[in-house]
């Protein structure tokens, strides 16, 4: 298995971008209502959401890395 390089963290980093960008051009109204949401969310709430989906992404790298 190859080790961690910074090409690819520029293309994760390039590949969300990506992603991100999809969902605005594709679905502009309701990518805005749950920006309004996120942003009346409370502190506790959003710190949770974020330790979740950093779990989850470690997970799923762990598990294609590992592979």
């Amino acid at each position: 298995m190859d080790s961690f390089s910074f090409g690819d963290f520029i293309t994760a980093l390039g590949l969300a971008f990506a992603i991100e960008g999809l969902f605005f051009l594709a679905f502009p109204d309701p990518v805005r209502r749950m920006m309004v949401s996120v942003a009346n969310s409370p502190n506790a709430q959003l710190r949770l959401a974020g330790f979740i989906s950093a779990i989850i992404g470690i997970i799923i790298i762990w598990a294609v890395r590992g592979m």
